[in-house]
C-alpha cells in the first residue's frame, strides 16, 4: 500500500496517508488510457460544421438550356453538386454526432491507471486542504510555489467538503491551474496536467470509490 506525505498549503509535512493500492499502485493500462482520451476528445467536439445541399443553395430553379439539340450534356439545375456554386453532396449536416461511449469497467481502469502512473513518476501531491482568508490569486500562487509547482500546469482535485469559494476564486486567474471536484476527475485532464494535487479527503474518497479505500493518520 503506497504511503505518501500529506503537506499543508505551505509545503510543510503534516501527516502521512496510505493510499489504496488498487487505485494508486496498479500496472497502468496504456490502451485503456488511450481509449479514455479518445472518448474525451470526441465527446468535446461541437459538431457544428454544415454545408448546403442543392436544395438549400440559392438559385438554380431554371433549366440552364434545353434538353436536346445543343450538343451539351443535359442539366436540370445549375446548383447540382458537379456545378461551380452548386450544393455539396454528402457534406456535414450540422446534426452529426461524434460522441463515443466507454464501458464503466474500462473507464475506471483508465482512471486508476493514470493515477498510478502519476504517483509512480512523482507527479502527484496530497495536500491537507487549501484555506485562504479571502480569495486572492497571489495567495494561491504563493501556495503553489511553496509546493514546488510554480509555473507548472497543475490540476487540483478537491472533495465537496474541502472545496471553498476562496480556493475556487483564487484559481480563476491562473491560466495553468485547474480545479475540479473529485467526481469530475477524468483521464484527459489528469494526463494533460504536469502535476496532480489531491486534497487528503479527495484522495480518500477516490480510494473508496475506485478501490477498497484509503487509510490515513
Amino acid at each position: 500500500m503506497p504511503r505518501v506525505n500529506v503537506l499543508d498549503q505551505n509545503g510543510e509535512k503534516v501527516s502521512t496517508l496510505n493510499l489504496a493500492k488498487e487505485v494508486f499502485a496498479i500496472e497502468p493500462n496504456e490502451q485503456a488510457m488511450f481509449d479514455a482520451v479518445q472518448v474525451a476528445l470526441s465527446n468535446r467536439r461541437q459538431d457544428t460544421a454544415k454545408t448546403k445541399t442543392r436544395a438549400e443553395v440559392r438559385g438554380g430553379g431554371r433549366k440552364p438550356w434545353r434538353q436536346k439539340g445543343t450538343g451539351r450534356a443535359r442539366h436540370g439545375s445549375t446548383r447540382s453538386p458537379q456545378w461551380r456554386h452548386g450544393g455539396v453532396a454528402f457534406g456535414p449536416t450540422g446534426e452529426q454526432d461524434h460522441s463515443i461511449k466507454m464501458n464503466k469497467k474500462e473507464r475506471v481502469l483508465a482512471l486508476k491507471s493514470i493515477l498510478s502512473a502519476k504517483l509512480a513518476i512523482k507527479e502527484l501531491t496530497v495536500v491537507d486542504k487549501f484555506e485562504f482568508a479571502e480569495p486572492k490569486t497571489k495567495a494561491m500562487e504563493a501556495s503553489l510555489k511553496a509546493l514546488g509547482l510554480e509555473g507548472k500546469k497543475t490540476l487540483i482535485v478537491m472533495s465537496a467538503d474541502s472545496m471553498n469559494d476562496e480556493a475556487l476564486l483564487s484559481v480563476l486567474n491562473l491560466p495553468k491551474v485547474g480545479l475540479l471536484y473529485f467526481f469530475e476527475i477524468n483521464v484527459y485532464d489528469v494526463m494533460n496536467a504536469e502535476h496532480l494535487v489531491l486534497t487528503k479527503e479527495a484522495a480518500k474518497i477516490l480510494g473508496e470509490v475506485l478501490g477498497n479505500g484509503a487509510e490515513g493518520k
